[in-house]
């Protein structure tokens, strides 16, 4: 369920030791703006080892506050040479922690060392071929008889490193593509190890982190599951929360941990805002109410909902009207419930890093009305226990919870539900169509076995009409496009190549069975540049 999109406190170490995830070893990853920052984070967790993103203006005192384990500086957009670009604090490299910096990572640790850059003639995008040159612990394991193939994405260089500093990988074009001072365990690479196209990525990450490092991995499902329901415990204490609600996974899980943490002082409230999909309301709380043991208030609103609505085509004010409104009752709701102090969401990692500009200086893509905390005059704490999660990572979380498929593989479904895909002014009666044909490309996606192998299936109403023909006569009416994309975490994703006997099924029946529809269009674009949702 996504609520609220404004901007949260700085990550101070004050407001980060209330945070649910502490009693680990932990990797710090300094965002300078790159948009495969999030990469970097998996990769490290997938290791077995917890990671978080930060902003790069975060200071060094904020970092030793949290104890890392390591540090590593992300690359970025910005030339390091430019009056405004993104500087380095030098408290990092005083933390007695080992340091990997990538890309503008890399320049920025040659810069304040008192190495020298310049600027390549052209940049420099794409695979290229690295000579390892030098023994360095990055490079253990990895055979240095033949050229590994990673990937670049640069403008500046590194002409000539620190003091202290070696070369240690070199490329056709590039002859500090990799340098480190061992005796400081500082580390640089110029390209992405993070990125899977360079093929020794992984085991370069793996390798500052285990033989450079020396970190115990400690980071699965079943410590986190364990750590932050006690965590939450403590934290609320003999004080009430109340859940916003959606029946997907997030929200599901969010609740199935508080209950877990605080029993009956968790009060659920699942929001009929109009926007749903077909049936999804009444099949929500029928499946909760028989599967879970949690106070369920089923608030139907729908009349609210879309009556402020009316006449709005801009998706930012879509989204704000609902997220406000959500918030609205959620207070109203919280008021009538004793001792209620805390409220829980289920807000994403993905979330917060698509909405909010202080995670450093990358673009903001949309308002997600979950992140960035609560209005002034609503007095409830947020309790958001998978802020730091991916998408699948939750979904290991339900498994460990012993949770349904029907629940951990249910398709990601926005907050702002349905008003978001019917593309333009919102009435009942494009609800109504586009309910119809998303419920149509859902049974062929299970029905094929498709359901399961993709991310996220469904359907978008366009704003126009076009001219068609059906029987005899001429029609002019509404355009369905289908969305099918995979991807791992949401944070980039690729158009899905189902069977074109499905996509023909799809748009035949939608077609036939939903009035008003007489074309069907498949969006065959990634993200990026595109977004999944189109609003």
């Amino acid at each position: 369920m996504i609520l609220y999109k404004g901007r949260r406190p700085s990550r101070a170490a004050s407001a980060y030791i209330e945070g649910t995830l502490m009693a680990h070893s932990k990797v710090i990853i300094i965002d300078y703006g790159s948009q495969v920052t999030q990469l970097i984070a998996r990769r490290v967790r997938e290791a077995g080892v917890y990671s978080e993103i930060h902003a790069c203006n975060v200071t060094a005192a904020e970092v030793a506050a949290m104890a890392p384990s390591a540090i590593i500086l992300s690359g970025g957009p910005a030339s390091v040479g430019e009056a405004d670009a993104p500087t380095l604090d030098k408290g990092f490299l005083e933390l007695g922690v080992p340091v990997l910096g990538i890309c503008y990572g890399m320049q920025l640790l040659a810069q304040n060392l008192g190495g020298e850059l310049a600027q390549s003639l052209t940049r420099e995008y794409g695979p290229a071929d690295l000579t390892l040159k030098a023994s360095c612990a990055l490079w253990d394991g990895l055979d240095s008889s033949k050229p590994s193939r990673v990937w670049m994405s640069h403008g500046d260089k590194v002409k000539t490193p620190p003091p202290g500093f070696v070369i240690t990988g070199s490329t056709p074009t590039l002859e500090v593509a990799a340098m480190a001072d061992e005796s400081r365990k500082i580390y640089a690479v110029q390209f992405h190890p993070e990125v899977h196209h360079s093929v020794d990525g992984d085991a370069m990450l793996r390798n500052f982190l285990f033989k450079v490092c020396n970190i115990v991995p400690d980071w699965s499902m079943s410590s986190f599951v364990e750590r932050v329901v006690k965590e939450m415990a403590e934290k609320i204490g003999d004080k009430h929360v109340v859940c916003a609600l959606s029946g997907g996974i997030d929200s599901t899980v969010v609740a199935v941990l508080l209950h877990k943490a605080i029993g009956h002082r968790l009060h659920c409230i699942f929001v009929d805002n109009g926007l749903l999909r077909l049936n999804e309301g009444e099949e929500v709380v029928s499946y909760l109410r028989e599967h879970f043991d949690l106070n369920l208030n089923f608030v139907q609103a729908q009349d609210r909902f879309l009556d402020l609505l009316k006449g709005v085509e801009d998706p930012e004010k879509k989204r704000k009207i609902i997220g406000h409104t959500f918030i609205d009752i959620f207070d109203e709701e919280a008021k009538k419930l004793p001792e209620v102090e805390y409220l829980a969401q289920g807000t994403l990692y993905p979330d917060v890093i698509e909405s909010v500009s202080h995670k450093g200086p990358s673009a903001v893509i949309k308002s997600h009305h979950n992140v960035g905390g609560l209005p002034e005059t609503m007095k409830l704490k947020l309790v958001e226990p998978l802020r730091e999660l991916f998408k699948d990572e939750v979904r290991k979380v339900a498994a460990e919870l012993g949770m349904p498929d029907s629940i951990v593989w249910r398709h990601p479904f926005p907050g702002p539900g349905l008003a978001i895909r019917v593309l333009g002014e919102i009435t009942e009666e494009r609800l109504n169509i586009l309910r119809q044909a998303d419920k149509i490309v859902q049974e062929e996606l299970r029905e094929s076995g498709w359901y399961r192998k993709v991310w996220q299936g469904f359907a978008v109403l366009l704003p126009l009409k076009t001219v068609g023909v059906m029987g005899d006569g001429r029609t002019y009416e509404h355009v369905i496009a289908l969305r099918v994309v995979d991807s791992v975490d949401a944070m980039t994703a690729d158009w899905a190549r189902l069977p074109a006997d499905l996509i023909a099924r799809m748009s035949g029946r939608i077609i036939n069975e939903v009035k008003g529809v007489n074309r069907v269009v498949y969006d065959v674009s990634s993200k990026p540049p595109s977004t999944i949702e189109w609003e």
